[in-house]
């Protein structure tokens, strides 16, 4: 898989039932789960620093 790569639908939906809901929470909400994920997978893949994602992975 390209290091570019993002979640297929499927993939997201096998993985939503082991997220936590964001719904009873104080304070802000949080991001697009996908998103998140989607930003830990591609920084797994390239091996950058977190300072170092793209624009399209922060909120």
């Amino acid at each position: 898989m390209p290091r570019h790569a993002r979640l297929t639908d499927r993939q997201r939906d096998r993985s939503r039932p082991l997220l936590l809901a964001s719904t009873g929470r104080r304070g802000k909400p949080w991001a697009d789960h996908r998103c998140i994920v989607e930003a830990i997978v591609y920084r797994y893949r390239t091996g950058i620093p977190w300072r170092d994602l793209p624009v399209r992975f922060r909120s």
